[in-house]
């Protein structure tokens, strides 16, 4: 399934898109598409089940806004310097293990929203990603089967970052990773099962039209089923959850200088094979 919210930015309605492009309400079977609903089978099969005998509302799209398709998030947790292409044209060492650093849920923000570049800010730059959602509570997993039995779906993110902020100004990563706007999420959560190989989507993304990423999650050094696996050692995991996997090459910090990072007016579009499709003009904060 490709469940969304639509609506005006924190009064979102559930909703379904089915193959045809029809957009469903579910406002009468569930409250909201969040943890409670991803965590819950039983109201998965019952929209399933309704979706299946067509007895859902449609909605008009037209002049709809697409907000994130995840709501009351419990954490972000990223993932840095996890693909191998990055890594090569950063010139950068293979991690032996995953970075990882947390993302407030209050940067999320719908797939057409606005991204503001920070106050003061040189190296605002785009990160295309696969976002993980997690689906059932995760402590200390043992195998990748158990991980990946934890995954509820996928999702587009886009993990804006401050590189001066990030690698700069001392500290930690997180600097530069929590500014306002800076997760642009969806526009679906694609329920696993829709997923055939995680590890075999294509990735990219433009700026102002032109193509500045363009790679697979086959670069992955560290794979999905890995890294909640991994995660799951350091911190529970519950559902409603998001793991942010990693971008690969293309972004502007690892680029030639002078580095071509976003300023005000830039439009960045994004997408990932089976996922959606992302537009985001940028604006200063």
């Amino acid at each position: 399934m490709r469940l969304l919210r639509v609506g005006p930015a924190g009064a979102e309605r559930p909703a379904l898109l089915e193959e045809d492009g029809t957009l469903r309400d579910l406002s009468a079977l569930v409250r909201d598409v969040d943890g409670a609903l991803i965590g819950d089978e039983a109201a998965l099969s019952r929209i399933r089940a309704a979706a299946g005998a067509r007895i859902l509302p449609a909605l008009d799209p037209h002049g709809l806004r697409i907000g994130p398709p995840l709501g009351r998030i419990g954490k972000i947790v990223g993932i840095g310097v996890n693909y191998r292409d990055f890594v090569a044209t950063a010139r950068m060492a293979t991690p032996a293990e995953p970075v990882l650093f947390l993302k407030a849920p209050d940067t999320v923000v719908g797939p057409d929203d606005t991204v503001l570049v920070p106050r003061g800010s040189e190296k605002t730059d785009w990160e295309i990603e696969l976002a993980v959602v997690i689906g059932r509570t995760a402590r200390s997993l043992r195998t990748d089967d158990e991980a990946m039995a934890a995954v509820a779906g996928y999702a587009l993110v886009n993990d804006v970052s401050e590189r001066e902020f990030q690698n700069e100004r001392g500290g930690q990563w997180d600097k530069g990773k929590n500014c306002e706007t800076f997760n642009p999420l969806g526009p679906w959560l694609v329920t696993a099962d829709e997923i055939r190989d995680p590890q075999d989507l294509r990735m990219r993304l433009w700026v102002n039209g032109a193509l500045m990423q363009d790679s697979s999650t086959a670069e992955q050094i560290f794979p999905v089923a890995f890294l909640v696996r991994y995660v799951s050692r350091f911190m529970t995991l519950y559902p409603g959850d998001v793991i942010n996997t990693g971008t690969p090459a293309g972004a502007a910090v690892s680029r030639p200088a002078p580095k071509p990072y976003l300023r005000a007016g830039d439009v960045m579009e994004l997408e990932i094979e089976g996922l959606g499709r992302q537009r985001q003009q940028v604006k200063d904060a």
